[in-house]
């Protein structure tokens, strides 16, 4: 098991490109590493949770479409700026939310995962979750070059020059910014060290953001007594690599 110190170091030593802000300054990323967390399936309070998010998704679509919601028109407008096409690549939010309107619903995968994208639909944040055993180095964000290794379960892929990516010394383990993670670091049923990203864009508050990552935290210590914890905010003021 990690130490706080361990975990402190992970989140400290993540950065963000210049180029990135660039984009968007004002990006803000809260990074979260925790331990010792107890694995679980999908249980009956993972389920209320994501049931939960649903109602709270159906509520937000009532009075707009999906891609007039501010929080998810924002990171649409972004993808389109380093060019991802939005019909073709939805930030997580987008694509969660259309899962929750759905007569499929919230799909039910292990407690921890259900946990963040209950809590990521709920606060309409992107939020994924790495699996740090699997981590190499530290959490980076870039402008792609294309020459990067991203790992699916059909083969490797490489990103376009100048998407923006979620990377480790391993490769990238976020392709667009928050649309589809990697299977290296994919969160397993017997996950128990996790690096939880929230990205978020305005009108997302530092407040909301914060508030989203400590709900995030209260989930995960209801199942997993002892849990080790760690956190950092990024944005344009530091955590800066050129």
């Amino acid at each position: 098991m990690r130490s706080v110190a361990e975990l402190q170091k992970i989140v400290d030593s993540a950065t963000v490109a210049k180029t990135v802000f660039e984009l968007r300054p004002d990006y803000l990323a809260l990074l979260i590493a925790v331990d010792n967390i107890t694995p679980s399936p999908s249980d009956s309070s993972s389920d209320q949770l994501l049931q939960s998010a649903e109602t709270i998704a159906k509520a937000r679509i009532a009075s707009t479409v999906v891609t007039e919601i501010p929080e998810i028109k924002g990171w649409r407008e972004t993808y389109k700026s380093f060019g991802a096409k939005p019909k073709k690549y939805q930030s997580s939010i987008e694509a969660l939310t259309r899962r929750a309107i759905t007569g499929t619903g919230l799909p039910r995968i292990n407690r921890l995962t259900d946990i963040y994208n209950a809590i990521s639909v709920s606060y309409n944040i992107c939020l994924g979750g790495e699996d740090l055993d699997a981590y190499i180095g530290y959490p980076r964000l870039v402008r792609a070059t294309g020459d990067e290794r991203f790992e699916t379960k059909n083969g490797d892929e490489r990103p376009e020059k100048g998407e923006v990516v979620w990377c480790d010394d391993g490769g990238v383990t976020c392709r667009n910014w928050n649309w589809r993670q990697c299977v290296r670091t994919q969160l397993r049923d017997e996950t128990t060290s996790a690096l939880f990203i929230l990205d978020a864009l305005a009108p997302v508050t530092r407040e909301k953001l914060e508030e989203a990552g400590e709900e995030l935290l209260q989930r995960l210590r209801e199942g997993s007594e002892g849990l080790v914890v760690a956190k950092r905010v990024i944005d344009v003021r530091d955590g800066v690599d050129s």
